[in-house]
């Protein structure tokens, strides 16, 4: 997949959030993690409690917290802060999230990607958004 500089790539899955910035020449892709106030608070897109003994109360978890991060994306587009956003995700979340994208969300998101990647290495990530 061929991503233009500056694009915003959004790595989640249920539990966890990361953002990388694409940087590098053309056709040299390169991701650098977005600073803190970038990204502002990436790690708490939803409250949520654990409840491991019950599997569909963990699923109404994963699914809330992959709605608070599509809310987070969706400011962060309205307030000019996303100009081109590359999404890659679990394919539950991935479906999930897609029900909450806003339609300036949908204007600047130039690919997904349904991989967990969420404890993948920088380079890790690099080769799948290439490969997809």
């Amino acid at each position: 997949m061929d991503v233009p500089r500056n694009t915003v790539v959004a790595v989640v899955d249920g539990e966890t959030f990361n953002l990388f910035k694409v940087g590098g020449e053309p056709g040299d892709l390169r991701l650098s993690p977005m600073r803190p106030h970038e990204s502002e608070d990436r790690n708490s897109a939803s409250g949520r409690s654990s409840s491991a003994a019950n599997p569909a109360a963990k699923q109404m978890e994963e699914d809330a917290f992959g709605k608070g991060v599509v809310d987070k994306l969706n400011t962060m587009v309205l307030e000019g802060r996303i100009g081109s956003l590359l999404i890659i995700a679990a394919p539950r979340s991935l479906g999930e999230m897609r029900r909450s994208y806003h339609s300036k969300l949908q204007e600047v998101l130039v690919g997904e990607i349904d991989k967990v990647l969420t404890g993948a290495s920088t380079v890790e990530i690099e080769k799948a958004i290439s490969a997809a």
